[in-house]
C-alpha cells in the first residue's frame, strides 16, 4: 500500500512537471488579449493575405487598429479564437501580446519624436470593380489581389453605373479601360484579331442599347458619373490606361477626338487646341496623339520616353507625416520604400503635366516620372497608380496570369491593398 501511494505521488509530481513545461513552451494565446499582425520584412510570411485578415475582422464587427509606420504598417487586433484560426488557415503570421504590451506599443507610437500614428479601421469597405461582363479575376492586378487576399467585391460596368448603382459603394477601381472610345488604340496591331472585333461590337451594341450613338459618348457619360461619385465622397482608384484616358475624356468634353476607324467619322480638326484642362482631376497641358495607328494616347504617359533596363527599374515612395498626412501615409505603408518598376499601356506620368495640389506618392527621380499619385476632389479622393501588374514587368496580350502564391510579400501589390483598406478608416479620414 505504501509503495502504491509513493508511486501515485511520483506520478502526480511527474504530470505536474510535464504540464508546467507544456504551459511554458506553448504560446500564451489563452492569456493574450491582442494579436499583432507584423508587416515588416522579416516577420510576416504573407503580407498580402494579412489585408484579407484585416478586412475579415472588420466585416465580423471587430474594429482593428492600423499602426502606421510601425513595423511596416502592422495591424493590432483584439484576440479571439476565430481570428487566430483564420490567420493559421490563411498562413498569416501573428504575435500574441498582452494588453500591457499593446498599451506600450501605442504609447511609443504616440510620442511626438516618432513618425507613427494609430488609425482605427471600423467601416467595412463597399467595393466595386469597373470591368466588362465575362472578365476574369486575373484580368487586372486589383481583382487578382482581392481574390488572393479573400476580399469580396462586386463587378459593375457601364449599364450599372448609368443606372445609379454607384450609390451602393464607397470605393471603385478602374484598370485598363479606354475612356476615350478608341478601344485601347489596339487598331494597328489587333484590328483583325477576333477578341478585338468582338470587344468593339459588344461596346457598340451596349452604347446603342443605352441610347448613345458612339462608344466615346457612352464612356464620357460614365466618366462624368464617376466624377460625381468622387465629388460626393467616394474613393476612386485607377491603374494603367484608366488613369490618363479618364482625364483625357474630361478634357475633351464636347469634342470628337476619335478617327473614323473608331467611330465612323473623322475627328474634329485641331482638337488639341480645344481641350479644357479645368475639367480634369490630375493632369493639365497635355497633348493628345493624333495618330490612330500609334499605341499611345498622349504625352501624359512616359512609356515611350523611358530608357531604363528592367533590372534598374525602381521607384521610391515618399515618407509623409503619419500624425498629419494620414491618407498619404496609409497609401504608402510598406516594408520597403523602394518598389520594383513595372510597365503597362500607361506606365508612369509626366511630372510636368501634373496639376498643382496633387500629392506625389511615388516617383523615379532619375527618369523624372511619377508612378503613384493622390488627389482630393470635392468630398472624395482618387489615386492613380501607373502600370498594369506589379509582378509582371511587361504584361502583353495573352500573357499568363500572375500567380500571387509566388509573390505573397510583393511591395507593389501592397500599395494596391493599402487603397482597398482606406475606406475602412473613414471616420479618421473625415477628421483630417
Amino acid at each position: 500500500m505504501i509503495l502504491v501511494m509513493k508511486w501515485m505521488k511520483t506520478t502526480l509530481l511527474f504530470n505536474k512537471i510535464i504540464c508546467t513545461l507544456l504551459l511554458l513552451l506553448t504560446p500564451p494565446l489563452v492569456w493574450s488579449q491582442y494579436l499583432l499582425i507584423p508587416m515588416d520584412e522579416s516577420n510576416q510570411q504573407n503580407h498580402l493575405k494579412s489585408y484579407g485578415i484585416a478586412y475579415w475582422t472588420i466585416k465580423n464587427h471587430t474594429s482593428i487598429e492600423w499602426l502606421l509606420n510601425y513595423r511596416g504598417g502592422s495591424f493590432l487586433i483584439p484576440a479571439n479564437d476565430a481570428i487566430i484560426r483564420e490567420c493559421r488557415v490563411r498562413g498569416v503570421s501573428f504575435e500574441p501580446i498582452s494588453a500591457a504590451q499593446a498599451a506600450q506599443i501605442k504609447a511609443e507610437i504616440s510620442s511626438p519624436a516618432v513618425n507613427m500614428d494609430v488609425v482605427k479601421l471600423e467601416v467595412v469597405p463597399k467595393i466595386a470593380v469597373y470591368t466588362p461582363p465575362g472578365s476574369q479575376p486575373w484580368d487586372d492586378a486589383v481583382t487578382l489581389a482581392m481574390e488572393y487576399a479573400e476580399i469580396p467585391y462586386d463587378k459593375i460596368y457601364d449599364r450599372e453605373i448609368l443606372n445609379g448603382k454607384l450609390k451602393d459603394y464607397n470605393w471603385i477601381h478602374l484598370h485598363h479601360e479606354d475612356f476615350t472610345g478608341q478601344y485601347g488604340k489596339f487598331y494597328a496591331a489587333y484590328r483583325n484579331a477576333p477578341w478585338y472585333i468582338r470587344q468593339k461590337n459588344e461596346l457598340e451594341s451596349l452604347a446603342k442599347d443605352l441610347g448613345f450613338s458612339k462608344v466615346s459618348q457612352l464612356k464620357l457619360a460614365v466618366v462624368l458619373r464617376l466624377k460625381e461619385f468622387v465629388e460626393n465622397g467616394g474613393y476612386m482608384f485607377a491603374m494603367c490606361s484608366a488613369t490618363d484616358t479618364y482625364d483625357i475624356a474630361l478634357a475633351a468634353v464636347g469634342l470628337d477626338i476619335c478617327e473614323s476607324m473608331f467611330d465612323g467619322d473623322p475627328a474634329e480638326p485641331n482638337y488639341n487646341s480645344k481641350l479644357d484642362f479645368s475639367k480634369t482631376l490630375a493632369f493639365r497641358n497635355f497633348t493628345l496623339s493624333t495618330n490612330p495607328y500609334e499605341y499611345e494616347y498622349s504625352d501624359i504617359d512616359m512609356t515611350n520616353f523611358r530608357r531604363v533596363k528592367q533590372e534598374d527599374d525602381y521607384f521610391g515612395l515618399f515618407e509623409f507625416s503619419a500624425k498629419w498626412d494620414v491618407i498619404p501615409t496609409i497609401l504608402t505603408q510598406n516594408h520597403t520604400r523602394v518598389i520594383k518598376g513595372f510597365m503597362g499601356q500607361t506606365t508612369a506620368f509626366n511630372r510636368k503635366l501634373i496639376k498643382p495640389g496633387i500629392v506625389i506618392l511615388g516617383e523615379n527621380k532619375q527618369l523624372n516620372e511619377v508612378r503613384y499619385l493622390y488627389g482630393i476632389h470635392g468630398k472624395g479622393f482618387f489615386t492613380f497608380y501607373g502600370g498594369h501588374d506589379p509582378e509582371d514587368y511587361q504584361h502583353r496580350v495573352g500573357d499568363k496570369p500572375t500567380e500571387l502564391d509566388d509573390h505573397p510579400n510583393s511591395p507593389g501589390y501592397r500599395l494596391i491593398l493599402n487603397n482597398i483598406l482606406l475606406p475602412a478608416a473613414q471616420k479618421k479620414k473625415q477628421k483630417t
